[in-house]
């Protein structure tokens, strides 16, 4: 079909982005009063968009919206930004930091990775969570109640400690990643233990399936330095793992919802609005004049959507040459230009409904289904085995688990469900914390915050229109258009 609405690219966009200097980040403060615009303009190599998106999603930073323009061989991509409590960035290392992570040739001598402490106390790059001395444990298989505390089990009866590690729940099916160590000295694991964990903890899961042919996926690796990232790999693990293929078709976009929502004043619409907006909706259409697949979607807004869709992009080999992300109330609006790597568009219905599949799990996925607790104990081997083994003891299951280490306190982030699958009850999460205060361990029930974000002012102020000021350049001009683009759009919490 004939796409007759979009953004105008303008024809000599390309020669002029080739006339650019080399690679740059603004983190700019002035032209709104509600949050950092980060400008990044850089060479539009492959994935660099994503590591854009991860990079500032490590920082703990909240994207609330974006507007992303990679035509020619140069990209300008504009996040407005704010830490984890809605304040501006104004720590002046970072637009350094972020420079010399993207461009590792701007790192003096080509040195070590920089590394920059969030606002949440959290440390990216050297100085962090160190795993590179820890194997990792891989696995994609069927859920089921009890599935983590039974592997954890095996890997306590071998020795191993878990230092880290995530899993996800999705359509039935489970993955995680696992990064252990000994428990003797915290020491990486032999390499010749690696064969008997993954056959002791196959056959643990395959002792409990009981489905002829059901498809799984174990597997121990070496420790390494630069590993994928546990989100992006537990992304392209389930993607991998096909759990897009279960459920319903997707939904395409309800245009009437969209305009329900400027109509939506009174508290009664809003909580109608937000029980539509629940529902993840792609449409995937066809801009032939121009090239382009252009991917519409909404869903309810919540932290990091814009990583986990550019993840799912990614891993079906889609290139994002434009881009608006926002959001009107509780739902969050997204557009993408794309095209495949060869060059073609989502050229048949059942691509279409693939990639429509693919995007809605990539949302649902990180889905904030169930009780939220969140626990704390000092470090120690079997710990998460303890604690997973007595939420089953408690008729409960993890849809997901986080389990990280900060100097000698292990941190773990949980939402559960019963093991039917219903809303866990108050009294049962209040039993199961006096049952783990007696194993040292701490655990706060997270109820959900307010809505974010909060009333913004639109305004922009005078002194920030680059037009005004005098010998403005070229590249001023254009993130001058750009920034005005994007405070066209609402916001999303990515």
């Amino acid at each position: 079909m004939k796409y007759v609405s979009g953004p105008y690219f303008e024809p000599d966009f390309d020669p002029v982005l080739d006339r650019f200097g080399t690679p740059g980040v603004v983190i700019d403060n002035e032209t709104r009063e509600d949050c950092t615009l980060v400008k990044v303009d850089s060479v539009n190599r492959d994935g660099v968009l994503l590591e854009m998106v991860q990079l500032l999603t490590d920082l703990d930073l909240v994207i609330s919206k974006s507007y992303i323009s990679s035509d020619g061989g140069w990209l300008m991509d504009v996040f407005h930004v704010t830490d984890q409590i809605g304040r501006k960035l104004t720590d002046p290392s970072l637009p350094e930091f972020i420079q010399q992570a993207l461009v590792p040739s701007h790192r003096p001598g080509n040195g070590p990775s920089p590394k920059f402490t969030t606002c949440l106390g959290n440390v990216v790059g050297p100085g962090g969570p160190d795993l590179s001395d820890c194997a990792c444990l891989e696995f994609t298989v069927h859920d089921r109640p009890g599935l983590l505390s039974s592997i954890t089990q095996v890997l306590v009866d071998q020795g191993c400690h878990v230092a880290s590690g995530q899993a996800w729940t999705h359509s039935g099916r489970a993955a995680g990643l696992l990064y252990v160590t000994t428990t003797a000295d915290a020491a990486a694991l032999h390499p010749s233990r690696w064969a008997r964990i993954e056959r002791l903890v196959g056959a643990v899961v395959d002792a409990r399936e009981n489905v002829p042919g059901e498809r799984r996926w174990v597997c121990m690796s070496a420790p390494v330095r630069g590993r994928v990232h546990t989100e992006r790999r537990l992304h392209q693990l389930m993607h991998d793992d096909r759990d897009y293929e279960r459920g319903p078709a997707p939904t395409p976009v309800d245009e009437e919802l969209l305009s329900m929502v400027d109509r939506a004043a009174t508290t009664t619409a809003l909580s109608a609005l937000r029980a539509r907006a629940a529902e993840t909706r792609v449409t995937i259409d066809n801009w032939e004049e121009r090239g382009y697949a252009i991917v519409k979607m909404t869903s309810r807004d919540r932290p990091r959507l814009l990583f986990d869709t550019v993840c799912a992009l990614t891993d079906m080999q889609y290139v994002v040459f434009h881009a608006t992300v926002g959001s009107q109330g509780p739902l969050a609006i997204q557009e993408y230009y794309i095209r495949h790597k060869d060059g073609r568009t989502v050229d048949s219905s059942s691509e279409r409904h693939k990639v429509s599949r693919c995007l809605v799990a990539a949302v649902e996925r990180r889905g904030s289904h169930g009780a939220k607790v969140e626990v704390r104990a000092a470090d120690r081997p079997g710990l998460l085995s303890d604690f997973s083994r007595t939420l089953g003891e408690h008729g409960m299951s993890l849809l997901r688990a986080e389990l990280k280490r900060q100097k000698d306190e292990a941190i773990g982030t949980f939402h559960l469900v019963t093991d039917s699958g219903g809303q866990v009850r108050p009294e049962a999460l209040r039993a199961v914390r006096t049952r783990v205060s007696d194993m040292g361990i701490s655990l706060d029930i997270i109820t959900e915050a307010p809505g974010w974000p909060p009333v913004r002012k639109t305004s922009v102020p005078a002194s920030a229109t680059a037009q005004e000021r005098p010998g403005s350049s070229l590249r001023t001009l254009l993130w001058s258009h750009l920034g005005k683009l994007s405070n066209n759009f609402g916001y999303i919490r990515s």
